[in-house]
């Protein structure tokens, strides 16, 4: 075990310049810290197993879910169940900086969506 930061941990770089590292890594769970520059945005998706919870550290993140937008502020999140359909967006000014904790982990768990 050690301490661990954006420093150390494993990452990795997806979509238009957006970041992400893995903080914890597991069978059972996966946080992640990543960055989202303005006007990128993931694919519209779903989880089949894996439950997520969004945490902003800041910008603000829009996220879509079941057809309903959410806008998450600095400090904020938004937890995500499995199998609804979500798409994180940054629309704003500056780089959005969130926390996803995913359990089980998403990876491998994904189909992607025309829309939300």
């Amino acid at each position: 075990m050690s301490v661990v930061s954006r420093d150390n941990a494993q990452h990795y770089v997806w979509g238009h310049g957006c970041d992400g590292w893995h903080l914890a890594k597991s069978e059972a769970l996966s946080v992640i810290q990543e960055r989202v520059p303005p006007g990128a945005n993931e694919t519209p998706h779903t989880h089949a197993r894996a439950e997520q919870f969004f945490f902003v550290l800041s910008g603000e993140a829009t996220i879509m879910l079941e057809g309903v937008t959410y806008f998450i502020r600095s400090q904020h999140g938004l937890h995500v169940p499995a199998g609804q359909c979500h798409q994180l967006r940054n629309t704003g000014a500056t780089d959005l900086h969130f926390i996803v904790i995913s359990t089980p982990p998403s990876h491998g768990d994904r189909t992607d969506h025309d829309v939300v």
